[in-house]
């Protein structure tokens, strides 16, 4: 494993690279998860932290609006309780709920039943992992020698950045020109704290959603033409704060945009309708990731694929 501490560190074919596909509406449908067989590329999550699915369109990104109407949009997904960071990315991970996997704070406590989580399936069928993260709690989510990069930044402390999502992802993108992972993780926490330092849907925590997006758009303009892109969150907010469960905390938007370089592509192109806007969940997030990969998903996960 090549692991990375970057303090201070200042495709899919580009803006047509991957092909439209449908759009999840607010449809209530009870079984219309997209149908693929034989699903393998790469897989690029990129995780928005705090992001709310109502601060997307008033943020002002038009590649933002554009991505979702071409991706397979889940506006109303919900993640896990309580909706605080660590416990939300250990579910997302490990595709159980906190009661599960036991973490309930930003404190990780080793679990009392272990559980493999995405990252030790993926490197089990050769599948090779990277991580960028600017949150170091994360830490934990994965066990030692699971991956083959490992990029921590903490930012320009000296200057009062902790969380600099633009100098992350110019890290991450160093590193898709010379490697080729099949799955990249890519998180980006100046959102979360633009929110508790400002208020959620403040104009500054506006600000940070549509820095975000500026760098996921830079990313899929950089990822390669096999690749699905997933953007998600791990929770919302309300007022300076969140960890309740109320629709601004636990409403998250998941949104896939399938390569058309891939057999789900086809199958997802055109699709009348997916699974419904309140029956995706965080922890159907590792399911879905293993089986775009072709790998098949831990035994003990108790999330679902949101494709079939």
């Amino acid at each position: 494993m090549e692991t990375v501490n970057a303090n201070n560190a200042g495709g899919m074919g580009g803006a047509d690279g991957m092909g439209g596909v449908s759009r999840v509406g607010n449809a209530g449908h009870t079984d219309n998860t997209v149908k693929t067989e034989n699903t393998e590329g790469k897989v690029i999550l990129a995780l928005v932290d705090g992001m709310r699915p109502d601060s997307i369109s008033k943020c002002g990104s038009d590649f933002a609006d554009a991505f979702l109407k071409k991706s397979l949009y889940y506006a109303e997904a919900q993640t896990v309780m309580p909706s605080v960071t660590l416990p939300c990315h250990m579910s997302l991970f490990h595709s159980v709920v906190p009661e599960r996997h036991g973490v309930t704070t930003n404190t990780y406590v080793p679990p009392v039943r272990p559980i493999d989580g995405l990252i030790e399936q993926l490197n089990k069928f050769d599948k090779k992992s990277a991580i960028f993260y600017n949150w170091e709690e994360l830490r934990d989510l994965w066990r030692p020698g699971n991956v083959v990069h490992s990029c921590y930044m903490t930012g320009d402390i000296s200057a009062g950045v902790h969380y600099d999502d633009s100098a992350l992802t110019d890290l991450a993108l160093a590193y898709l020109q010379k490697s080729s992972p099949s799955f990249l993780f890519l998180y980006l926490g100046a959102t979360d704290i633009a929110g508790h330092d400002f208020g959620w849907m403040s104009e500054k925590y506006l600000q940070a959603v549509k820095t975000a997006w500026n760098c996921i758009e830079r990313v899929y303009g950089a990822a390669p033409k096999d690749c699905t892109l997933i953007v998600t969150a791990d929770h919302g907010g309300h007022g300076r704060g969140h960890g309740e469960n109320i629709p601004e905390d636990m409403t998250i938007p998941i949104a896939l945009h399938i390569s058309p370089e891939t057999p789900a592509a086809k199958s997802a192109k055109g699709a009348s309708s997916v699974k419904g806007a309140n029956s995706a969940n965080i922890i159907d997030i590792a399911p879905t990731v293993t089986k775009l990969l072709g790998v098949p998903p831990v035994k003990e996960w108790e999330g679902k694929s949101l494709i079939l």
